[in-house]
């Protein structure tokens, strides 16, 4: 049984939040700090983080990648491989990831140069930081990638699908936007079939196997291996 949820009202701009995810793993190798010095600057948005945009101005999603074009959003990219996968399959997109996990940031730095593609954007940081600053219905499609699984009971208001996440969610996606999540997690699909639909948005489908387009990730091959079943769930912004 999932636990209940708080009555208090959801606050869109917090004064402080708490963060209990990792920022930092093992140490970086001498080229992924290369990546991080050198490369990082001109991929990452401006405007997203409290200390560069204290007021929380909405900034234009147009200024991300130098063009107006649709707009994807990666929520906690892990190694980046899906969404340099995303970025080069559909060119004609923009798409910008967030992950607080440093290193996660400079492998996906390192793939962007291998791929050569020019379509992302990258915040390394907290989703929600880019989110308050969104305009309404800039989305076109977001991804939930097996995400920090919170296993234990009492630490499952920490997932992504809760109102604290969800709603702004919801508010940055357009009407009709797809809003996919792959987990191995049985208690996260239920979790996420419970308040996903509560935050204005319709199930589409619920599958065993990947949507045509999914590049396996290494999150998704450990799963495998450890015998564990993924679940593809994919939702509409309504």
């Amino acid at each position: 049984m999932l636990p209940p949820m708080s009555d208090k009202p959801f606050d869109p701009h917090p004064t402080h939040r708490n963060f209990y995810g990792r920022r930092h793993g093992k140490t970086l190798r001498p080229s992924q700090k290369d990546y991080l010095a050198e490369d990082l600057g001109p991929l990452r948005p401006r405007g997203i983080t409290p200390a560069d945009n204290p007021d929380r101005t909405p900034i234009d999603p147009a200024e991300m990648f130098g063009r107006a074009c649709p707009v994807w959003l990666e929520i906690g990219f892990g190694g980046g491989e899906h969404m340099v996968h995303m970025a080069a399959t559909y060119p004609e997109i923009g798409i910008v990831g967030c992950e607080p996990f440093i290193n996660g940031v400079a492998m996906l730095v390192g793939k962007i140069k291998a791929a050569g593609v020019s379509n992302v954007s990258v915040h390394p940081g907290d989703a929600r930081d880019m989110m308050d600053v969104l305009p309404d219905g800039a989305i076109a499609r977001a991804f939930l990638n097996y995400p920090d699984p919170w296993p234990k009971t009492r630490h499952h208001r920490r997932r992504f699908v809760t109102p604290e996440h969800l709603l702004p969610l919801h508010r940055v996606m357009a009407a009709g936007a797809e809003f996919r999540v792959a987990t191995d997690i049985p208690s996260y699909v239920r979790q996420t079939l419970e308040e996903v639909p509560k935050a204005g948005f319709v199930l589409d489908s619920l599958r065993a196997e990947a949507w045509p387009d999914w590049p396996s990730t290494r999150y998704e091959q450990k799963a495998l291996r450890e015998g564990r079943c993924p679940t593809y769930l994919s939702f509409r912004r309504v």
